[in-house]
């Protein structure tokens, strides 16, 4: 976990833009953890970080794509990837989700979705 207070980074307006939306999935941060992942369709993701900046959980990092990832990309994907820096989400902390939902509403790309863990 980043030594970051997940608070400082938080976009309180795009928080409450997210909360408010009509159509957020999930349980509304009612989850116990493990229950739902943010699933990141990286052939979307631009890494505008809108989903760092909503995530009260720390889910969410903004890094530069892994090169395995890359290459699994499709031939579009890769296009997107390189106009934007090559710079893609990852969540390293999905194990901490609470399935607010805020991050799928909030990204612009629509490239997040919340998946069940089916045990």
């Amino acid at each position: 976990m980043s030594n970051e207070n997940p608070n400082n980074r938080l976009n309180k307006e795009k928080v409450k833009k997210a909360a408010q939306h009509p159509n957020r999935p999930g349980e509304k941060c009612q989850a116990k953890p493990n229950q739902y992942i943010p699933i990141i369709n990286q052939n979307k993701c631009e890494g505008k970080r809108d989903c760092v900046e909503v995530c009260p959980y720390d889910v969410f990092e903004v890094r530069q794509i892994d090169d395995q990832d890359f290459n699994k990309l499709s031939f579009f994907g890769k296009l997107k990837s390189r106009a934007h820096g090559r710079i893609t989400a990852y969540t390293p902390h999905a194990d901490m989700c609470l399935a607010c939902g805020l991050c799928v509403v909030a990204c612009p790309e629509k490239a997040i979705t919340l998946t069940k863990v089916i045990s």
